[in-house]
C-alpha cells in the first residue's frame, strides 16, 4: 500500500506523518490532555474489542486510574475546530482518476434506557430481516469520510456532527459538507481545473436540496432516491404561435411506472465479479417539481428547477439475494456521458465501505459501549474514536501482519483496520508520547455511606422539540 501524496505533491514518510499527528492531537486536547491522550492509546492497544471504559484503565498504556479516565471524559476539552483542520490536512485517498469522493451518512448511538440523557431523538434502525425496522431513542451522528477506490474496509473520517432536537438534518448536513469542502480546498487538496469533488449519499437525504444549497462549491451530488418518487422531464419546446403561460415542467416520470419512461439517453452494460451483469440506464435533465411546503416554505423567490441525471441501476444478483430490486440514483450534473454514468454508480457502490467503518467503531473500538449521560461527553468520546481510527489509517503502511494461526496471511497493503490495531502497540513505542507521567493522588471521599442522593438527575423527553409547518396554511393557522 502506498500512502497518498501530500497536497503539495511530495511523498511523506508514514512514520513521520503518524508522529506529527499524535503530537497535533495532544495539542488539540486543551483540558485533561494527558488523560484523554492515554485513553485514546488504550483504545488502540487493548487486546480484543472494547467492552467498557473501566477495562481500558487496566491497559498498560493507560497509566492512570479509572477516576482520571472518567474525569477526563466528563471534564476534558477538545479543540474540535483545530482537529478538523488537522484531519483535512492529512494525505487524502483518491480514485484512479485523481478525483476526491466523499460519503456522508448517519450512524446512531442508541440509548433506549437513558431517560436522564438529554437531546435524544428517535433513531430509525433496520432489523435483521427484510421489511423489519423500528425507532429507538439515541443520538444520531452525521459522518463525512473520504473513500478509496476498489473494495476495501478503509475510509478517512473527516468530520462528525451530532443531530439535535432542533436541527434540520438537511441544513446541518449542508453546513457540514460546506465546512469539509472548504477545509480541503484550504489544505490544497483541490485546485481550480481539477475534477469536482463527488459527494455520495444514501436514501434519507434530500439530495436535490443539497445540490441547490451547495451549488456554489466545486462538488457533484450523487444520491439514491426512493423508487416511488415522481420527477419531471424537461419542458417541451414551445410551439410557434402558442399563447398563454409557457410550461415550467415537462411530463411526469414515475419511477414505479415504466409506461412514463422515455427512451434513455445512455445504456451501459458492465460485467462484475460480485454482482454479475450490471445494467445502467440514464435520463438527462430530470428534476422534482417543488412546492412551497416543508423546507421551501420560506423561499420568497420563484421555486428553482434543479435538473440532474437520473440513473436506473439493475444488477444480476446480490450476495444472498438472487432477485434484487433496481436502484435509482440522481446526480446534480446534467449532460453526462456513458463514462460519467459508469463512474457515478461505481462510486456509489464504494459508499458502503463506510458501513465497515461504523462496524469497526461499534464492535471493535467500542464507540457506543460507554453508558454516558451527557451528549457533550458523547461528542468528546466520538472524536477520540475518530482520532484513534485516523492513527490506524496512518499506521497502515507500517504495521506487520500479526495474524492468528487460523487466519490467512495477507500482504501489508491489504491489512484490515482490526489487524493494523494488533500491531499498533509495537508502533506506539517509536512514535510521539507527549503525555506526562501521572502524579500520585488519593481518591475523594465520595458520598457518605448510607446517604441518599438529594439531587436526582432530571428526566428528559425524546424527540424533536421544534415542529416545522408543512404548509403555508398551517403556518397561518398556528397560534402566535
Amino acid at each position: 500500500m502506498v500512502l497518498p501524496d501530500t497536497p503539495d505533491g511530495s511523498a511523506t514518510d508514514p512514520a513521520t506523518v503518524l508522529t506529527d499527528f499524535r503530537q497535533d492531537l495532544y495539542d488539540c486536547l486543551t483540558t485533561r490532555a494527558d488523560a484523554l491522550f492515554e485513553l485514546t492509546d488504550a483504545v488502540l492497544c487493548t487486546d480484543g474489542p472494547v467492552h467498557s471504559l473501566v477495562d481500558l484503565s487496566l491497559v498498560a498504556e493507560h497509566r492512570r486510574g479509572h477516576g482520571a479516565l472518567y474525569d477526563g471524559l466528563n471534564s476534558g476539552r477538545i479543540d474540535i475546530g483545530r482537529l478538523r483542520v488537522r484531519l483535512a490536512g492529512l494525505p487524502l485517498p483518491r480514485t484512479t482518476h485523481g478525483r476526491i469522493v466523499l460519503a456522508v451518512d448517519v450512524s446512531n448511538w442508541l440509548r433506549p434506557d437513558a431517560s436522564t440523557s438529554p437531546d435524544r431523538l428517535f433513531c430509525h434502525v433496520y432489523g435483521r430481516a427484510k421489511s423489519q425496522a423500528q425507532t429507538i431513542p439515541g443520538w444520531p451522528y452525521s459522518f463525512v469520510a473520504a473513500l478509496e477506490s476498489g473494495r476495501t474496509s478503509w475510509t478517512q473520517v473527516l468530520d462528525a456532527v451530532r443531530l439535535g432536537p432542533t436541527d434540520d438534518p438537511t441544513a446541518v448536513t449542508a453546513d457540514q459538507l460546506r465546512g469539509v469542502v472548504n477545509r480541503l480546498v484550504e489544505a490544497g487538496h483541490w485546485r481550480a481545473g481539477q475534477p469536482p469533488i463527488l459527494i455520495v449519499a444514501d436514501t434519507g437525504y434530500d439530495i436535490t436540496r443539497l445540490a441547490y444549497v451547495l451549488a456554489d462549491l466545486p462538488v457533484q451530488l450523487l444520491g439514491r432516491i426512493r423508487s416511488d418518487r415522481v420527477l419531471r422531464l424537461p419542458k417541451p419546446p414551445r410551439a410557434v404561435g402558442a399563447t398563454g403561460r409557457p410550461p415550467k415542467h415537462g411530463p411526469e416520470f414515475r419511477l414505479d411506472n415504466p409506461d412514463t419512461w422515455p427512451a434513455p439517453q445512455h445504456h451501459t452494460t458492465t460485467q462484475t465479479s460480485r454482482y454479475g451483469t450490471v445494467n445502467a440506464r440514464s435520463w438527462d435533465r430530470l428534476h422534482p417539481r417543488l412546492t412551497r411546503r416543508t423546507c421551501w416554505i420560506d423561499h420568497t423567490a420563484d421555486l428553482p428547477v434543479i435538473e440532474g441525471t437520473l440513473i436506473r441501476l439493475q444488477v444480476e444478483h446480490l450476495p444472498g439475494d438472487r432477485d434484487p430490486k433496481p436502484v435509482w440514483l440522481w446526480c446534480s450534473q446534467a449532460g453526462a456521458n456513458t463514462a460519467d454514468v459508469d463512474r457515478w454508480w461505481q462510486s456509489f457502490l464504494r459508499r458502503f465501505d463506510l458501513e465497515h467503518t461504523f462496524r469497526l467503531f461499534k464492535q471493535t473500538l467500542g464507540w457506543t459501549r460507554p453508558k454516558i449521560r451527557t451528549p457533550q461527553t458523547a461528542d468528546r468520546w466520538t472524536w477520540l474514536i475518530i482520532a484513534a481510527h485516523t492513527q490506524l489509517r496512518l499506521a497502515r503502511p507500517l504495521a506487520a501482519d500479526l495474524r492468528r494461526p487460523w487466519e490467512r496471511p495477507t500482504t501489508p497493503g491489504r491489512l484490515t483496520p482490526a489487524r493494523v490495531r494488533r500491531a499498533f502497540r509495537n508502533l506506539r513505542a517509536n512514535s510521539a508520547l507527549p503525555a506526562a507521567a501521572p502524579k500520585p493522588a488519593r481518591p475523594g471521599p465520595g458520598r457518605p455511606l448510607g446517604s441518599r442522593n438529594r439531587r436526582p438527575a432530571p428526566r428528559n423527553d425524546v424527540g424533536k422539540t421544534v415542529k416545522r409547518d408543512l404548509t403555508i396554511t398551517a403556518r397561518k393557522q398556528r397560534k402566535g
